[in-house]
Order: C-alpha cells, then structure tokens, then sequence
C-alpha cells in the first residue's frame, strides 16, 4: 500500500499528460495501442541512454552532474552541451524512427507532436521512478510533476521537424538533424540552469522550457483550428 502510494508523484503526472495530449489531438486520434507502445518506447529509451552514458567511461568523461555543479561550473555547462542534451534526446528519437514512423496512422500535422511526447512519458516515468528512494515527498511530487513537462518539450521540437518531413515526402536526414540539435541544445542549457542551484538558475531554466512550451500551444491550436475549419466546410458540402 505504501510502496503504491509512493509512486503516485510518479503516475498521476504521467496519467495527466497523456489525457491531454489525447485530448489535444481527438480530431484525428491516435490508436490507443500506438500511444501505449510509444509509452514502452520511452522505457527502451532509458535503456539506450544509460549505455550511452555508460560509454562515456571507457573514453573517461563519465561525471557526476551534481558533483560538478558544486565545484565546477564551467566544466558543468560543457557536459550539460555536450553529454546530457545529446544523449537523453538521442535515446528518445531512436526509437521514434525505428518504431513510430511506420505506424500506418501516422498521417497528421499534430502526430509527430503526439507521438514524441508519449515518448517522453514513458522516458520521464522510468527516469523518475529511479529516482524516488533518493527523494523527499515533495521533491518527489515537484519532481514528478516538472519531469514530463521538461521531456515532453524537448522532444516535442525533434517530433515535430521530423513529422512533417515524413508527411510531406521529403527526406528526414536534415530535418532529424536540426531538431535533435536544437533540443538537445535547450536540453542541455536547461539542465546547466536546473543544476546550478541559484533561484536565478532555476527561473531561467524554466524560461527556456516555458518558451518551447508556449510554441507548442501556438501550433496545436493552429492545427486543430485547420481542423475545426474543414470539418465545417465539409458539413456544409450538400449531400448527393
């Protein structure tokens, strides 16, 4: 019971999350089975980044990130660039086009978004379970509740360039490229911002989430008022 209640900082968020992006996309919903087997592809990623940063050791540049924001500042934002963003976004966007790109229902604006984000749920669930023993009840609710808002935004950037590369036809080499780079950048400043301690660190970590955010909340309704616009028209075409 109590070991039940534990995880609920961990659930609730995840459960929430995945209702509104369900939400967001009920003009041409996902299958359900789809969204559920992105939510185990987010536990595959977790797998793939601790190898990732497990191969960090063999060319000696595994650290520890809290141990660096205490006595290493400068070697702290490097690794957040060059470590944390990278391989965190990378291990999310494996299995996205492994996996997601041949769903058959893969056929919307919005679903490279949608599916992105499923993703990092799942990513975001496993990474905070691991870190429940480690923390408070409120750091685990904080935690809990910060964790998928942070991983939804970022690989929402890759999920969108990638989409609409695949539905337009074009190649996805480029724009796989320019979306992981761009938000395994913002990953990573986020991350140096988070872990640097001062209020002023945390508050401009959130900017940069909170900016990528309020881009995703521009194009959703914009799409979905495409939506709206063609479910009217078609509903005033006469019928035969």
């Amino acid at each position: 019971m109590l070991q039940g209640l534990l995880t609920l900082p961990v659930l609730l968020p995840v459960l929430f999350w995945a209702g509104y992006h369900y939400y967001k996309d009920r003009h041409l919903p996902e299958p359900v089975g789809n969204l559920a087997l992105c939510l185990v592809l987010g536990w595959v990623a977790t797998l793939l980044s601790t190898a990732l940063y497990s191969s960090l050791d063999w060319v000696d540049l595994r650290h520890d990130a809290f141990a660096l924001a205490d006595n290493n500042l400068h070697a702290l934002f490097w690794y957040a660039l060059l470590a944390i963003g990278p391989i965190e976004e990378l291990s999310k966007l494996l299995p996205f086009l492994l996996v997601v790109l041949r769903f058959k229902a893969f056929d919307d604006a919005l679903d490279g978004i949608t599916y992105a984000s499923f993703i990092a749920l799942g990513y975001a669930a496993v990474e905070n379970t691991q870190y429940l023993a480690f923390l408070s009840p409120g750091e685990a609710v904080a935690r809990g509740f910060a964790g998928p808002v942070v991983h939804i935004a970022f690989a929402s950037i890759w999920g969108y360039t990638i989409g609409m590369a695949h539905l337009s036809g074009r190649s996805i080499v480029l724009p796989t490229l320019i979306g992981l780079g761009i938000s395994a950048l913002a990953h990573g400043v986020y991350d140096f911002f988070a872990l640097a301690h001062p209020r002023l660190s945390l508050l401009a970590a959130g900017a940069v989430v909170t900016g990528i955010w309020v881009w995703r909340l521009v194009l959703i309704r914009r799409v979905n008022a495409r939506h709206r616009g063609a479910a009217e028209a078609d509903a005033g075409q006469p019928r035969l």
